[in-house]
């Protein structure tokens, strides 16, 4: 990152157009993405929780006012990766979550322009006629109260009381009891409010396929671009708008942040627990007995590595093999298991979330023992386009006389099965009238009564979401978040993933040791015993059972 990107104003050049995520990324960003057009119960999303990050759905005072799957998800991930005042995120690797906030942008606008049609309905028909919208409004509160028992009866019981109050509109309008203006404003507060939810149900319609097929198209693997224009200045005074491309922004700035966190168990935030730990420690004796060993530093041993995994996609053979890994250095900061937010160092040694380059090289040197933060180099991969990270960290330590070389694996696995879930076309099957031997499939509209009663309820109030956040709910997300490692599974379940990730570990656990033995025997350093002590460490990569290297019996 070139320029410094901060709370307050950045000095990037002028307003910039946010891309899609990168080539080999795309199937966990879509999936995520397309959360957000999403139109299920927002309860759906407790299914994609896992073992240490679990999503929570906050009741709000009124049903009819409850929010879908994508609305939640909109809201939440917009507050959260966008909100002026919000924690340090967890990078989501694997995916572009600028991608993904962006859908949800789009999302909420294709939503706002369908709200402020439902308002201009909702004014005309019910506000005039408020008692008459009053009443209805109370009976499908009271129908969707009673059909969200548990007790089947309970919900048949709602629609009778529906269907019974509906007869009673009919017998006032036939015979009512008053002449006159009042005679026609009281039918009029029976019939407007049906009028409007007609022309509500309409609007509701022709957003719902717009939404239904920007999801369809994520995960068809085309990706309807999102459209953001509210993240372009189109002047210097124009705040908003500016305040949003710079929280875009600092968002892309932190996702390439080469600082993560080890919580424990949990293992290190957004790169998954450690299924697997080998490690090489002998002691440094000098080759000739007369002479030192060339003095070194835990420095130029990881450089070495450093050159040597950047040469792991070229092999012997023409068999495919690697991709281009990506290799980076890495500083790890301990938080505790429970911990719910993490704090980036700050600084002088801090430019764009990014730790400068010495300062990477003197906590490779110097921090390996007590507190502090840790230097690790990591080799990762991104594969199936996205849905699986694996990633190898190597750490030199040098205590005493004894130099140690540590490689652990971590595997991220792919998103939940609930976002790659496409949608499923309303229809039902049902006789021919005359050729009842023969079926014919029936086109089912995609938003039902309730729904559009909630969406026109809602409607006027998305002016301001916290009214809504009160009156239906929010989706509360696990913290520290991240977008990816909180909705991710395990790899293990899918073979071919976990074969790619114990796979990995041999190869890059012996280009470390090759590579070590080298800046080893550069300075004079009798590498017998090390060789003896690879060849063991080697034997041990065989075994083919991913472990919970992070959980210890003791």
């Amino acid at each position: 990152m070139g320029a410094a990107v901060t709370n307050g104003f950045d000095f990037t050049p002028g307003a910039q157009v946010p891309l899609m995520g990168s080539a080999g990324q795309t199937a966990a960003t879509h999936a995520l993405a397309s959360a957000a057009y999403r139109d299920g119960p927002v309860d759906d999303i407790l299914k994609a929780n896992n073992e240490w990050h679990v999503s929570e759905v906050k009741k709000g005072r009124f049903s009819l006012f409850e929010p879908n799957l994508g609305e939640a998800v909109s809201r939440a991930v917009q507050v959260r990766l966008l909100g002026g005042a919000r924690n340090a995120l967890i990078q989501s690797f694997g995916t572009e979550p600028q991608a993904v906030v962006e859908h949800c942008l789009a999302a909420t606008r294709i939503r706002k322009e369908r709200d402020t049609k439902l308002t201009a309905v909702m004014a005309l028909c019910g506000l005039l006629f408020l008692p008459g919208l009053l009443l209805w409004l109370a009976v499908f509160q009271l129908r969707r109260t009673i059909a969200g028992a548990q007790n089947r009866s309970a919900g048949a019981i709602g629609t009778l009381l529906l269907v019974g109050i509906g007869g009673l509109a009919v017998i006032i309008l036939i015979r009512l009891p008053f002449d006159g203006l009042w005679g026609y404003y009281i039918r009029g507060m029976v019939v407007a409010p049906v009028v409007g939810w007609l022309l509500a149900k309409r609007i509701c319609e022709t957003t719902a396929k717009d939404l239904r097929a920007r999801w369809d198209s994520l995960l068809a693997g085309g990706g309807i671009g999102a459209k953001v224009p509210e993240a372009v200045p189109g002047n210097p005074n124009d705040a908003a708008r500016e305040q949003l491309r710079q929280g875009l922004e600092r968002l892309t700035a932190e996702q390439h942040s080469n600082v993560v966190f080890y919580a424990g168990p949990k293992g290190i935030l957004g790169m998954g627990t450690r299924w697997g730990s080998w490690q090489l420690a002998e002691e440094l004796v000098s080759k000739d007995r007369s002479k030192e060993i060339n003095q070194f530093r835990s420095w130029d041993v990881i450089r070495a590595i450093h050159d040597k995994l950047k040469l792991l996609e070229r092999g012997p053979l023409h068999s495919g093999g690697f991709p281009a890994p990506s290799v980076k250095h890495w500083i790890v900061a301990p938080v505790g298991e429970k911990a719910a937010a993490v704090t980036r160092p700050e600084g002088q040694e801090v430019d764009a979330f990014q730790i400068r380059g010495h300062e990477i090289q003197r906590i490779c040197n110097e921090q390996q023992f007590g507190s502090g933060n840790r230097h690790y180099l990591g080799v990762q991969f991104t594969l199936w386009d996205g849905q699986l990270v694996i990633t190898m960290m190597i750490t030199v330590t040098v205590l005493h006389e004894t130099l140690r070389i540590e490689v652990t694996g971590h595997a991220l696995g792919p998103v939940h099965a609930l976002f790659t879930t496409p949608p499923e076309p309303k229809t039902v099957t049902v006789n021919k009238t005359i050729r009842f031997w023969e079926t014919v499939d029936r086109v089912l509209p995609l938003v039902e009564t309730n729904e559009v009663v909630r969406l026109a309820v809602r409607a006027p109030f998305t002016w301001y979401p916290p009214l809504l956040d009160h009156l239906g709910g929010k989706l509360v997300l696990p913290e520290p978040f991240g977008l990816r490692h909180a909705w991710a599974e395990k790899p293990w379940r899918h073979r071919f993933m976990a074969d790619d990730a114990m796979r990995a570990a041999t190869p890059v656990l012996r280009v470390a040791h090759t590579a070590a033995m080298k800046v080893l025997a550069d300075n004079g350093v009798d590498t017998e015993k090390f060789d003896n002590r690879s060849m063991v460490v080697s034997s041990f990569v065989q075994d083919p059972s991913p472990r919970n290297a992070d959980l210890y019996d003791a």
